[in-house]
């Protein structure tokens, strides 16, 4: 157990892991070289450690404090207090919510392991929007997903923003990257079996009540980058092309809320709960 500690010098070193929040490029590099993520919230920083993953310290306003005792209690970590003006200058904006942790990332699995026993998969090409990140990973894990696999160029799910959209999400879902695109498709994902679903507004696609997905044992569902959509390549990739009939002359979804239509029409009836009853 250690006592928080009060912080009033923005350029105390103790502070390092928090400065700088809102610039996205340095955040970037800074925090897989170093080995950390930042969870916003009690909420997220309660749900980041029951998943196991080690916090390096945390960050707090005076009111935080009581809220978060049993954590500082029970996690042999640094904790420093610091007040609202001095929060919003070291990390760049107002912590409305007034807890931040530093945690220690874990290494990530290899994709092969974290497809062995899941029957339904999110696979995400080039989604480079933390915010979509977040949400996706979200709606996975309401919906019964089993894991994600991100392409090489996907964003990161341990980001500030992604974390904080997805509630904790990213803590719970099994993910890997993958590293060979879309090479990796055709090996590691279809030798396991699964049939692969890319999710697109093309006219000759299948529409997605017309799929009989809780027929399919194991299934992926490929989504693309928010505009661009999926590359010709993972196109050429998939078994199958499935869409989401529109309304209103309305040619598409953002790809957070398709991703959540998809996950459901997919997962109702054949994912891992279902499955054991």
């Amino acid at each position: 157990m250690a006592e928080p500690v009060a912080v009033g010098d923005p350029e105390d070193p103790r502070l390092h892991d928090y400065t700088a929040l809102t610039d996205v490029e340095l955040r970037r590099r800074r925090e897989p070289a170093e080995g950390l993520f930042i969870a916003e919230g009690q909420k997220v920083v309660r749900r980041a450690l029951r998943a196991g993953y080690a916090m390096r310290s945390m960050l707090l306003t005076e009111k935080w404090v009581d809220a978060l005792r049993d954590v500082i209690d029970e996690v042999p970590a640094p904790v420093y207090v610091v007040g609202d003006e001095l929060a919003e200058q070291v990390t760049g904006y107002h912590v409305h919510r007034g807890a931040l942790a530093a945690m220690q990332r874990k290494a990530l699995p290899d994709p092969a392991d974290v497809l062995a026993g899941a029957r339904r998969v999110v696979i995400m090409e080039a989604v480079n929007d933390h915010t979509n990140i977040g949400a996706i990973f979200r709606s996975a894990a309401a919906l019964g997903m089993d894991a994600v696999l991100l392409s090489p160029d996907c964003a990161d799910p341990l980001y500030r923003r992604s974390v904080k959209v997805s509630m904790g999400a990213v803590f719970s879902v099994p993910y890997a990257r993958l590293t060979a695109w879309p090479r990796d498709l055709y090996g590691t994902v279809k030798e396991a079996g699964f049939r692969l679903l890319a999710l697109t507004p093309a006219a000759e696609a299948t529409a997605l009540p017309d799929l009989a997905a809780p027929g399919i044992p194991r299934l992926a569902v490929l989504l693309g980058a928010e505009g661009p959509g999926l590359t010709p390549r993972a196109l050429a990739a998939a078994d199958t092309l499935v869409r989401i009939p529109m309304s209103h002359d309305i040619d598409s979804l953002n790809v957070g809320a398709a991703a959540a239509v998809a996950f459901y029409a997919v997962g109702a009836g054949s994912g891992p709960a279902a499955s054991s009853a």
